[in-house]
């Protein structure tokens, strides 16, 4: 399996988490993840595309005007993938969130589910 299956299924992910509204995110959503695909992190456990949305457009409710951005490169091997980002101001260039996702990918290349982890959140 080429590295670009792993790029391209996590350059579909940002898409969806940089989508400027919430009907933008739904259509993201459902490029990026399978029908039943999930989300897990420290804050969320949801599946299927409505729900994976909703947690999008509640980040963006939160930090409103704020971009996620990769940090270094994607490593994946078999059906996953992990890489590292960053939630940043565009105002003031800080990255207030910063963490790492593990992707699992469908033989077509969708998101199956994602495993977050967060490195740095705000303190207050």
């Amino acid at each position: 399996m080429s590295e670009n299956r792993y790029e391209t299924a996590v350059a579909r992910y940002f898409d969806a988490w940089n989508a400027t509204s919430p009907d933008a995110v739904g259509k993201a959503v459902a490029v990026a993840w399978t029908e039943d695909g999930s989300y897990t992190d420290p804050l969320a456990d949801v599946a299927g595309l409505d729900q994976v949305a909703a947690v999008i457009n509640g980040a963006h409710q939160q930090f409103p005007g704020f971009i996620f951005r990769p940090l270094g490169a994607v490593d994946g091997h078999h059906d996953l993938a992990r890489f590292g980002w960053e939630l940043v101001d565009p105002a003031d260039g800080s990255a207030p969130v910063a963490g790492f996702d593990v992707i699992t990918l469908a033989e077509d290349g969708r998101i199956r589910s994602v495993l977050g982890f967060l490195d740095r959140v705000p303190t207050a």
